[in-house]
């Protein structure tokens, strides 16, 4: 390895220039810089909204590093033997990363650091996907937080550092490596025709999320504490689906709302918190992996859920035909935008899981298929918190009345008119493009009769105590 040798630098869920410590180190470094996203197993596996989303936000950042004089080289392949190839190819004497959390993400990055550093490649990796570091968050007794209020207390005035600028220059190599074309890979092929009805609701890049970010700071933020929860209302900042991607940094959110909250914006402290709660999020996932697949608290492993996705009440709930119509409204936004208001997703979660009485990694499940907003630590944390298996959850017995909800959060049903087509004399162009998005195969029409509750408010919710009183909680 010599100081001119070139640094792979290996691209994941950090699509942006801005406050990106490894590309930052990597330009400040002057050495040739070859950024480089790896399709692995770990892409293979995503769902069909957040593959193809990812497959949108590549592209996008290909352009960004394009007009830098850089390039994003794409490869296929396990990520050691990908990374291997490359240094065998370029002469690379380093490869740096940011870091991810998921345990499969852990043990391959583990794996991949022990097997470069071997052959004497200088590896590193930084932070940036999180404001802290999991390990770094400790109660007094020197465990992990199991319950987000102590554990808001804990860090809401720690030191966040300032943003890291933009990489003034990427050198590149003398000679690029061969890389494969991203529209040979048909990241968005499992979306079908549901893509070009979602990709009308995506917005892109780093550039659109910091502006995503300036203008909720300037008119959004300071109602946010009240707007956030009306569902009509565009109330929330929108930018869960760049953060998945880290299209933008959470330092970057985290220090517009501080300058808020001390310009007087009522709403900037609320709105970290939900900064905050993506933490605890991650936080519990590196301690608690189970979070990700199996009911967190123990004594709900015996509980009996339904796990048939089969029964016809599991297949109208997919299909946005429960008959609850908040329900319904909330599932149809998603299949339209690829997201689904903060508020919303809880009604959805509960229905299923507590009316229905269904397994919550059903609708795990089923939001990663759907979500172009995905992220594995905050959809798992999400169900278990609503069905009552997870940490710091809500009342195992409290059971959300999807249609008090609707009078509260949408009294005058203007969500409920957005998203719904059936019944209304002249449905909303939203409403209708649900139609558009759905697999052909539903065989379903906006002139079909709105159907029946599958469950109704009152039996789900007299079902579900009659559930949990018969057991030993």
């Amino acid at each position: 390895m010599s100081e001119s040798s070139p640094i792979i630098v290996w691209i994941r869920r950090d699509l942006r220039l801005t406050d990106h410590a490894a590309l930052h180190e990597a330009g400040r470094s002057g050495r040739p810089v070859i950024p480089v996203f790896i399709r692995d197993h770990g892409v293979d596996s995503l769902g069909a909204a957040p593959k193809w989303r990812l497959g949108k936000g590549l592209g996008h950042f290909t352009k960004v590093l394009g007009d830098k004089g850089s390039r994003l080289v794409l490869r296929a392949g396990p990520a050691r033997e990908v990374l291997e190839a490359l240094i065998d190819e370029t002469g690379a004497g380093a490869v740096w990363w940011q870091r991810a959390y998921d345990p499969a993400a852990v043990e391959r990055d583990t794996a991949v650091k022990a097997a470069l550093k071997d052959r004497g490649t200088d590896v590193r990796s930084f932070a940036g996907h999180l404001l802290f570091e999991p390990w770094t968050v400790e109660t007094k007794q020197g465990g992990y937080y199991k319950v987000y209020s102590p554990f808001w207390r804990a860090v809401c005035e720690r030191d966040v550092p300032e943003p890291l600028a933009a990489p003034s220059k990427l050198t590149p190599p003398e000679s690029w490596p061969e890389g494969e074309a991203l529209d040979d890979w048909q990241l968005g092929a499992a979306m079908r025709r549901g893509g070009p009805v979602v990709g009308a609701h995506v917005r892109l890049g780093e550039e659109t999320a910091q502006a995503r970010l300036g203008a909720f700071m300037a008119n959004g933020v300071d109602g946010y504490k009240d707007g956030r929860n009306l569902v009509a209302e565009d109330g929330c900042s929108g930018l869960s689906e760049n953060l998945s991607l880290g299209e933008i940094s959470p330092a970057q959110c985290w220090h517009a709302a501080m300058r808020a909250r001390d310009a007087g914006k009522a709403g900037a402290e609320t709105w970290a918190k939900e900064l905050v709660w993506r933490e605890f999020a991650y936080h519990l996932m590196w301690h608690t992996p189970h979070l990700l697949e199996d009911n967190w608290r123990e004594e709900w492993k015996a509980f009996p859920w339904n796990e048939d996705e089969r029964r016809r009440e599991v297949i109208a709930w997919k299909r946005a035909r429960t008959g609850i119509p908040f329900v319904d409204a909330a599932l149809r936004e998603m299949y339209v935008t690829g997201r689904m208001h903060n508020r919303a997703r809880m009604i959805v979660a509960s229905y299923l899981t507590k009316h229905l009485m269904c397994h919550w990694k059903i609708g795990l499940d089923w939001f990663e298929d759907c979500l172009t907003d995905w992220d594995p630590a905050s959809n798992a944390l999400g169900w278990q918190w609503t069905a009552g298996s997870g940490p710091d959850a809500a009342p195992y017995f409290r059971v959300f009345n999807p249609i008090t909800q609707r009078e509260k959060f949408d009294p005058d049903r203007a969500y409920i008119r957005r998203w719904i087509a059936e019944g209304e004399g002249t449905p909303t162009d939203t409403a209708l493009s649900y139609f558009d998005a759905i697999p052909e195969s539903w065989a379903m029409n906006p002139d079909d009769p709105y159907p029946d509750p599958v469950v109704s408010a009152e039996d789900g919710r007299k079902a579900a105590l009659a559930a949990y009183e018969d057991r030993d909680f």
